[in-house]
C-alpha cells in the first residue's frame, strides 16, 4: 500500500486513520491481525511499515508544531511499536522488533539523523556448546522529551529516562536515568542534572542563548537526575503501562480474529 488511509482485509489486518496521506508511504501486511493506528492530527513526512508476521501493532500519536516524523518500522510476531505525541525526526529513523518485543517512545522526543532503535539483532546467535540463543530480543522504552543525537543506536533491553540526551554516535546498551547526557560506545552517563530545549541555535532567534531565559522552558522536564531504584521513574511507569497495553491489545486483536472466523 502506498496511501495511508482507512483499510481492512479478510486476514484481519487494518489501518485506523481518518485522513489520507499519499506521499512517502509504504505499508506491507504479510501476516494476519496486524493493526496500524495513526492519530488524525499527524505530521508524517515518511512512513514505511512492514508487518512481517501476525498480531503486530503500530500506534503513532498526534503532532503539531514540530518537524515531521520519518520512520521505517519492522514489526515482528506479536510485537508493538508505540510512538507518542510530537515526536520528530530529521531523517528516517529505523525501528525493528521481533519475538513479542515492543518499542515505546514517549512524547516530545527529538530524533536526529541516522538513528537505529533495535529490539532485536535481526539474526540468531547461538552458544556452540549448548545450542542456546545468546542474543534474545528485548523491549525498549524511551521516555518523554528525550533527544537522540546524530547516529545514535539504541539496543534491546534499554530504558532511557525523561529529559535525557544521547550523544552523537553513541550505542546505548544499558539503561540511562532521567536528565543526563549519555555518550560513548557503550553509552555511559557523562553529565547529570541537565535539561535541553528544542529551539535551534542558528535557526531560531535569539541567535545567542546563554541562559534558559533565552528560550521557552519546558518546565515538566527540568528535574534533578534520580538514580535507578531510588524512586519509581516516569520511564518505568511508561514501560509498565506499555506492557499492560500490549496484553490488552493482543487480547482485542485475537478476539476480533475469532469473531471474523466465526462470521466466515
Amino acid at each position: 500500500m502506498t496511501t495511508l488511509e482507512a483499510y481492512d482485509d479478510d486476514r484481519g489486518n487494518r489501518i485506523e486513520f481518518s485522513g489520507s496521506v499519499d506521499k512517502n508511504i509504504r505499508v506491507k501486511f504479510k501476516g494476519r491481525n496486524n493493526v496500524l493506528r495513526v492519530a488524525s492530527q499527524q505530521n508524517i513526512a515518511q512512513l514505511f511499515v512492514d508487518f512481517d508476521c501476525d498480531d503486530g501493532l503500530v500506534e503513532i500519536g498526534s503532532s503539531r508544531g514540530v518537524p515531521g516524523l520519518r520512520a521505517a518500522i519492522r514489526v515482528g510476531d506479536g510485537c508493538q511499536v508505540r510512538i507518542g505525541k510530537n515526536v520528530s525526526s530529521t531523517t528516517t529513523v529505523a525501528m525493528s522488533t521481533a519475538e513479542g518485543t515492543s518499542i515505546t517512545i514517549g512524547d516530545d522526543v527529538m530524533i536526529a539523523s541516522d538513528i537505529q532503535i533495535r529490539a532485536d539483532d535481526g539474526h540468531p546467535i547461538f552458544d556452540v556448546r549448548t545450542g542456546k540463543r545468546v542474543n534474545a530480543a528485548r523491549s525498549i522504552v524511551i521516555g518523554n522529551h528525550v533527544w537522540l543525537g546524530l547516529g545514535a543506536c539504541v539496543l534491546g533491553g534499554v530504558t532511557i529516562g525523561d529529559g535525557t540526551v544521547v550523544g552523537m554516535r553513541s550505542v546505548v546498551t544499558r539503561s540511562l536515568p532521567n536528565n543526563v547526557v549519555g555518550a560513548g560506545s557503550p553509552a555511559k552517563v557523562v553529565k547529570r542534572n541537565v535539561a535541553w530545549e528544542r529551539p535551534h541555535l542558528t535557526l531560531d532567534p535569539p541567535y545567542r542563548k546563554p541562559t534558559v531565559a533565552s528560550v521557552k522552558k519546558s518546565t515538566d522536564y527540568w528535574t534533578l537526575t534520580v538514580d535507578p531504584g531510588s524512586r519509581p521513574s516516569r520511564s518505568r511507569e511508561i514501560y509498565a503501562g506499555a506492557r499492560r497495553r500490549t496484553r490488552r491489545s493482543l487480547k482485542a486483536v485475537r478476539a476480533r480474529a475469532d469473531a471474523l472466523t466465526r462470521r466466515a
